[in-house]
């Protein structure tokens, strides 16, 4: 699949739907190939229904402010870039309002496929 983005802007921002026990929502998350784990907004995993405070499991994570330890939720479906997981463990982590995306799209969710950025096209494509 492909998605068109402006090569311009600071982030590449790939619109993903999410489902949770509540309800499914589209979200904006930044493509993070420096991510190890995708990771979402606490309000996020709440509007979907899901109660991070209750998760025991608990993941050691380097953030640029430092090191936290985060739960780890499995969300029932996630969808992006053409491409479907289900079950699939994400962080939860309170973001700053002005990282104006809902979290971060890492490289757990694309491994085993090729994922092309070309910059001067504006294209990213996930084979």
């Amino acid at each position: 699949m492909n998605l068109s983005f402006d090569s311009k802007e600071g982030l590449v921002i790939v619109p993903t739907r999410l489902w949770g026990p509540a309800r499914d929502t589209v979200v904006r998350l930044a493509l993070d190939t420096g991510a190890t784990g995708s990771l979402l907004n606490w309000d996020v995993l709440v509007l979907l229904g899901y109660d991070p405070a209750i998760e025991a499991e608990r993941l050691q994570v380097t953030t640029g402010s430092g090191v936290e330890f985060v739960p780890r939720i499995p969300l029932e479906r996630i969808e992006a870039l053409g491409l479907t997981r289900r079950d699939f463990p994400i962080l939860c982590h309170t973001l700053p309002p002005s990282a104006r995306v809902d979290g971060l799209l890492g490289l757990d969710f694309l491994r085993q496929h090729r994922l092309t950025v070309d910059f001067r096209e504006g294209v990213v494509t996930l084979d």
